[in-house]
């Protein structure tokens, strides 16, 4: 088959389950489905990290997952175990032949970087066949202190990999990629001032506003134990020092002072158990136990996800670092109004006062700054539906799926152009 009849998209994250379900799984799968409508054959190929099936079909997308190795010495059950959960560079041979016999591929569009990004690259330049990136969790812009937590499980240990990561280029990816995509805008600024080439764009996250527009907040109380006139807020994201859930609870302790019926909901995976631990020391030592609810992330296709948005009054992304924002989305599509931190990718997707509310995660005082911001929302109604309806009419216009994957066709015929005329100049 030629090359402009190939179909297929190859698409490469570092893990993919159900089960321990963010925002990166959802922009792949999204894309994915609308690639489907639009006559591709994406595919998900990925790692068996924290999976039990080699192959499945998630929304109508095929997953297909290889057998994988962290190659260090040394390595603890609990150290695989936290890698698998976040940031851990693997290695699988199996996966990089399955890359070179992968038939009918347009395009090879790579969700990781590190060895998995380096088998991407290699196996695109064998098959002389183009390959995006796409920055999702923050790359230029990462603070030092998540940057050691995720090295903390290999601390001194041997790495015999490296060769592999020499052989496969990674340290190549984002140089040798024909398109390089940032889902956040300050991402794509400091990809421009580091990287040699201006094959760098910015494409958002999107949303499908009409799946989030209806749903039953009244089960999802009724089924926690929430009252229905209670005050709920909202955090749904991976339970990760990132997240930074801590803030949230101690502004929420403030906060319940002067509204004592209200109620704070959690709900995601925990990739950092030992987080997740001082979140529920936290909780028992301000006597929270009884208005604060810790929940398991939720799968993509469980209604409870949707529920969850509508039940609540205000939705806070209290997060460290946020390339996007995806949940900010989906809290506007729901209705809801948004309190955010004014960091990342989040500062060009909230206006403060217009579509959301800011809080500095950094400041001395952020506690009691987002205690005083829910305050404000716990008490002027009015105040809170303008600022829902906003960022419902943001989500419409700015972020649905369908206009996000025109843009991101838009770059796949770029990252084709500089393949081939890379190919001619070299041949």
């Amino acid at each position: 088959m030629s090359a402009s009849l190939a179909r297929g998209i190859v698409h490469v994250p570092r893990r993919f389950v159900a089960e321990e379900w963010g925002g990166t799984e959802t922009v792949i799968l999204e894309i994915s489905r609308q690639q489907q409508r639009a006559g591709q054959r994406p595919v998900i190929m990925t790692s068996m990290a924290l999976a039990r099936q080699r192959e499945e079909s998630i929304a109508g997308v095929p997953v297909r997952r290889y057998p994988y190795c962290y190659p260090f010495l040394g390595l603890t059950d609990a150290d695989r175990a936290a890698m698998d959960k976040k940031g851990g560079n693997l290695l699988s041979l199996s996966f990089f032949w399955a890359l070179l016999r992968e038939p009918d591929v347009r395009l090879f569009h790579a969700h990781a970087l590190k060895r998995l990004g380096g088998e991407v690259r290699t196996a695109a330049r064998l098959r002389k066949k183009p390959f995006v990136v796409t920055l999702h969790g923050g790359v230029f812009d990462v603070p030092e202190a998540e940057l050691e937590a995720m090295r903390q499980p290999i601390g001194n240990k041997v790495e015999w990999g490296k060769p592999f990561g020499a052989l496969f280029g990674s340290r190549r990816v984002l140089e040798d990629a024909d398109q390089v995509i940032c889902v956040g805008q300050s991402e794509r600024d400091r990809a421009q001032k580091e990287l040699t080439h201006d094959r760098v764009a910015y494409l958002p996250n999107g949303v499908d506003c009409a799946r989030f527009a209806e749903g039953s907040g009244a089960s999802f109380r009724a089924k926690h134990g929430i009252p229905a006139e209670a005050f709920l807020v909202l955090n749904l994201s991976r339970i990760d020092a990132q997240k930074n859930q801590m803030l949230l609870l101690e502004a929420f302790a403030q906060f319940q002072r002067n509204q004592p019926g209200a109620f704070l909901v959690l709900v995601g995976p925990e990739t950092q158990p030992s987080y997740a631990a001082k979140l529920r020391e936290f909780i028992a030592a301000q006597q929270l136990g009884n208005c604060v609810r810790l929940l398991p992330g939720l799968r993509n296709d469980n209604p409870d996800l949707i529920h969850a948005f509508h039940a609540c009054d205000v939705f806070v992304l209290p997060s460290m670092h946020e390339p996007f924002g995806i949940v900010v989305l989906e809290a506007w599509s729901s209705g809801r109004a948004v309190i955010a931190s004014r960091v990342g990718g989040l500062q060009a997707l909230v206006r403060d006062g217009e579509t959301g509310l800011f809080v500095d995660p950094n400041a001395a005082t952020a506690a009691a700054d987002l205690a005083g911001r829910l305050q404000r929302l716990a008490i002027d109604p009015g105040f809170r539906k303008q600022l829902a309806e906003a960022g419902r009419v943001e989500a419409r216009s700015r972020y649905d799926w369908k206009e996000i994957n025109r843009q991101l066709e838009e770059l796949y015929q770029k990252a084709e152009h500089h393949a081939a005329r890379s190919r001619s100049a070299t041949s």
